[in-house]
């Protein structure tokens, strides 16, 4: 059955590049970003883990750890991030999973068999310090992900997760946010002492509480 948000990420113990890890122990209090390239050596993936080093700051700046996974073995994932660190201008700076025997990709539904039978199409999993899925993405292996979307949603998320709004269509880092209906007008004033808008009683407008 596939994961849905709010179950429970599995745990698993693997070999990565940086060493084996407890999934759950290395994850600590952060939270998380797992997610699946179809193989070693391929165009596409190759820009994915670069522009992920490259994001190194921002990951860390949002308490985030990023872990990649895919079905080739150790020694090919060590070979393939020479080529990742020549050709993006990057040092690869956190594990990539080695997942031959397909236990992560399993775990996680990864492989997709009407879209390709032995490789894992490009899921994203975000997990949060409860170690609960909090939001998924799913792209199949010709289409690239893009890493400022992962972003902010990681940033909805986190903000979503501490105070009592939701993000609407299109929102970045900085914009306004909705208040939750769960919330009554008599609470607003001190939960959101910048103020609001009330467009509808059930659509109210708030600056970004957190900043």
């Amino acid at each position: 059955m596939s994961l849905r948000i709010g179950d429970d990420a599995p745990n698993f113990t693997i070999e990565t590049t940086e060493g084996t890890i407890n999934f759950h122990e290395w994850l600590g209090d952060s939270w998380g970003i797992l997610y699946s390239h179809p193989a070693d050596y391929t165009p596409v993936c190759t820009t994915e883990l670069g522009r992920t080093a490259s994001l190194k700051g921002e990951f860390e700046k949002r308490n985030t750890k990023v872990l990649a996974v895919s079905v080739d073995n150790l020694e090919s994932h060590q070979g393939w991030i020479k080529d990742i660190n020549e050709t993006q201008n990057v040092e690869v700076n956190f594990p990539i999973i080695a997942d031959p025997e397909k236990k992560v990709s399993t775990l996680y539904d990864m492989i997709h068999p009407n879209a390709a039978a032995n490789t894992t199409v490009r899921s994203v999993f975000f997990i949060g310090p409860d170690k609960k899925i909090k939001a998924t993405i799913t792209y199949p292996p010709s289409t690239g992900r893009n890493f400022g979307e992962v972003l902010r949603v990681i940033d909805s998320l986190q903000l979503t997760a501490y105070h009592s709004v939701a993000t609407p269509a299109d929102w970045v880092h900085g914009q306004d946010v909705v208040i939750l209906p769960s919330v009554t007008n008599e609470e607003i004033p001190g939960k959101f002492p910048k103020g609001h808008k009330e467009l509808k009683p059930y659509l109210r407008i708030t600056p970004q509480p957190n900043i």
